[in-house]
């Protein structure tokens, strides 16, 4: 038989396939660039400078990313790498929305303090999706957490703040083992009632696999009838899966996800072996090499990440930037091989 003949049923199997594969993927998303605060806050040294800090972030928004988390006012003798963040206030560049974390009251005031330009800035809360880990993260009890929150909240939104969610532990817990998709769902309906524009579901230990991801959001989309538009997908890639729920979130509808350059990060609270943030070289490339646009320039964004692991004297995770160096070195390297 031609090999024509035997490669025609695979090749229209395929053409199928990537349709099916594909037809339930937004046309676009939005990349939230979470390194230079989830991912330098686990760090203890060396202490980045404010104009460290700022260069980095120029370059972070010179690669088309248009949502940014810069720092977070928090007590700085808990998490030090964080105690130039309101210096860094009035000197952001122009072009993406700023998040700053608060966790508390203080925090919003400090905020707040630094005269913060409302139309380019933005706040930050998390909670805990288990009682477990809102004690060791927080140091109170998950309902008390909430309330508290709800008090930031309702402040912020009096002058007008915009408010961002958080929930971690939407998979499962290193303390109390795997999460009920109903407590994750509670977290959520409260913090949108409280007036968070949008919630990112943080599988902070990296436990989630495509098939968890997708009960979870069924559980919130179908079940409860909270609005997939609404949600944002903030995975860690501790057992590898990280993309692999990406894709699976996608498919069910997400198009918000967190990430870090060169997958820096891990919660300093998450337990033993907790890694960091999905790379967002990964992200960019999983999307666009699907027709998914990121707006987002891997090149440019590869730059950032080189310039931060210089500053951090420490090697990037991210599989992309690397692939994408070598081979950039391979071709430069060429013309001297012939020779």
């Amino acid at each position: 038989m031609p090999a024509t003949r035997l490669l025609r049923p695979l090749q229209t199997a395929t053409r199928r396939f990537s349709s099916t594969a594909t037809s339930s993927l937004p046309s676009s998303v939005r990349l939230v660039e979470v390194s230079a605060r989830d991912g330098l806050q686990a760090l203890k040294n060396p202490i980045l400078t404010t104009s460290q800090k700022l260069e980095y972030l120029n370059k972070l928004t010179a690669s088309g990313l248009t949502h940014i988390e810069a720092g977070s006012f928090v007590n700085p003798k808990t998490i030090p790498q964080m105690a130039n963040s309101g210096s860094l206030m009035g000197n952001l560049p122009a072009g993406p929305l700023w998040s700053f974390l608060t966790p508390n009251q203080r925090g919003l005031d400090a905020f707040l303090a630094h005269n913060p330009d409302l139309t380019t800035t933005e706040i930050a809360v998390f909670v805990s999706a288990t009682e477990e880990f809102s004690m060791r993260n927080l140091g109170r009890p998950r309902d008390k957490a909430m309330a508290d929150f709800g008090e930031v909240v309702r402040k912020a939104r009096e002058t007008d703040v915009k408010v961002r969610g958080y929930v971690s532990m939407v998979i499962a817990c290193p303390f109390s083992g795997p999460t009920d998709p109903k407590e994750v769902g509670d977290a959520v309906e409260k913090l949108l009632g409280m007036g968070c524009y949008e919630v990112s579901l943080g599988d902070t230990n990296g436990f989630g696999t495509p098939k968890t991801v997708r009960a979870l959001l069924h559980h919130l989309v179908k079940e409860r009838g909270v609005s997939v538009d609404k949600l944002a997908g903030h995975f860690h890639d501790t057992y590898g899966m990280a993309v692999a729920n990406v894709q699976a979130a996608a498919e069910e509808g997400v198009a918000v996800f967190d990430g870090s350059v060169g997958g820096l990060g891990g919660c300093p609270f998450a337990g033993p072996g907790a890694a960091g943030n999905v790379a967002t070289e990964e992200l960019v490339w999983l999307f666009e090499k699907q027709g998914v646009k990121t707006g987002v320039n891997i090149e440019k964004l590869i730059e950032a990440g080189r310039f931060m692991s210089g500053l951090l004297q420490r090697q990037g995770e991210s599989k992309v930037a690397r692939a994408l160096m070598g081979k950039r070195t391979v071709t430069q390297e060429e013309p001297k091989a012939k020779l």
